[in-house]
């Protein structure tokens, strides 16, 4: 063999090693994520076992878990982790774990008092259908859907997220207000469709996304966190934010949401409307200056910069970092990799590769807690209400329930 001939097999040899490593390397971050996961959430049953009214949503410290009642939004999570941690193990004990956390919340199909029921039974009984062809369950979900419209106004063509209640620091009273967190629960409204063959279930989730999509959004695709409608003509009264640093700027979770919301409803509808703000959305988010080289975002995209005046004491110098937000990140994340599906050539490389970053930096010790630092939760640094000095650099259910989504949608990709 000569010398050129050995060199080009070296090197041939050398490059499919490298890949084989790269594309190791990649397999392991999915495995680290489950094999950490695997202890912590064995110790959160432990800890819940027999008492299956408190749902674990985050931490006081890191010692004392605070848990929500049934009748709060994140109930549906716990068991939803469950579910995806035995679609990924094909362990039968997180099945019956899953199995038991997600009857739990059988009372809830009946609650009308928010809007988040599609959180609670879609994350749980909409897992386990996938898994157990349960015609109960089926039973459950259309009664939840049903509960949903009560709180749908088709003069504001709208579901109403929250009562009547003051908005933050007492400024006007929200008579109607909407969220974009509410675009998540349009997904048990068209799964109800799609089963009872009833299409009010869609039109109402339909109407929701279009009138979000005009009044949250603005030219750039940053978005609003609440709107307020008058209930007795429809017309928008205030474009405000809870849990952002104005109402002017772009809160992290918020626009997570909406990539996410409008991707799924352009999956269930093929609306090109819904892709294209989808798409802004995600461009929007990922070409911010203010997003973090390993894109986890900070809680605002605009925190503490000139234009931006928060209606609140905002004290610049609390923290040494502006905290970040994990559970955005890892909702993005997996919006991502189901939008890459729905677009073609560029933006699709374009929106996998950065469903993937974001998924590796969510495996990177800098946010998986694989040194328990606290002994439940498998995220750590997300931020769920600055303003109202709650849930600060803390883990919260839901973005774990993200985070192993993405992991899992990521794994999917693969194999297709």
């Amino acid at each position: 063999m000569t010398f050129i001939r050995r060199f080009f097999l070296v090197f041939f040899l050398f490059t499919v090693a490298t890949q084989n490593l790269s594309a190791q390397k990649q397999q392991d971050f999915v495995k680290r994520s489950f094999s950490t996961a695997a202890p912590l959430y064995t110790n959160l049953l432990q800890k819940t076992a027999g008492n299956y009214t408190r749902y674990p949503h985050s931490m006081f410290g890191n010692d004392t878990i605070k848990y929500f009642g049934i009748d709060e939004w994140t109930g549906g999570f716990w068991p939803g982790i469950l579910w995806y941690m035995f679609e990924y193990t094909k362990d039968t004990s997180w099945q019956r774990a899953a199995t038991v956390w997600t009857e739990s919340l059988e009372k809830n199909q009946f609650n009308t008092a928010h809007h988040d029921i599609g959180f609670m039974m879609y994350c749980s009984y909409g897992n386990a259908l996938r898994f157990q062809n349960n015609p109960a369950y089926e039973k459950i979900l259309l009664q939840s859907a049903e509960s949903l419209t009560k709180r749908y106004s088709p003069v504001v063509g709208c579901i109403q997220s929250w009562n009547k209640r003051k908005s933050k620091g007492d400024i006007n009273t929200w008579e109607y207000p909407v969220i974009m967190d509410n675009m998540m629960n349009l997904e048990l409204l068209f799964y109800a469709s799609r089963v009872s063959k009833d299409p009010k279930y869609k039109q109402i989730a339909i109407s929701h996304a279009e009138k979000t999509m005009q009044y949250h959004l603005r030219k750039d695709f940053s978005s609003y966190h609440v709107v307020n409608y008058d209930p007795k003509t429809g017309a928008v009264l205030h474009q405000q934010t809870l849990q952002g640093f104005s109402d002017g700027s772009t809160w992290a979770r918020g626009q997570a949401w909406g990539i996410y919301g409008f991707t799924m409803s352009y999956r269930e509808t093929g609306d090109q409307r819904f892709l294209k703000t989808a798409m802004g959305m995600a461009d929007f988010f990922l070409q911010h200056k203010n997003l973090p080289k390993d894109k986890v975002p900070y809680w605002d995209f605009n925190v503490g910069e000139p234009g931006f005046t928060p209606d609140w004491t905002f004290d610049a110098n609390r923290f040494k970092e502006t905290p970040r937000d994990a559970s955005a990140a890892a909702i993005v994340s997996s919006a991502l990799f189901e939008l890459s599906t729905h677009v073609k050539g560029k933006k699709a490389k374009q929106y996998y590769s950065a469903a993937v970053a974001i998924v590796q930096s969510l495996s990177s010790d800098a946010y998986l807690n694989t040194a328990q630092t606290n002994p439940y939760f498998l995220l750590q640094h997300s931020t769920g209400n600055l303003p109202s000095n709650r849930e600060i650099d803390v883990p919260l259910i839901y973005a774990d329930y993200y985070f192993l989504e993405a992991l899992l949608r990521y794994e999917r990709s693969k194999k297709k």
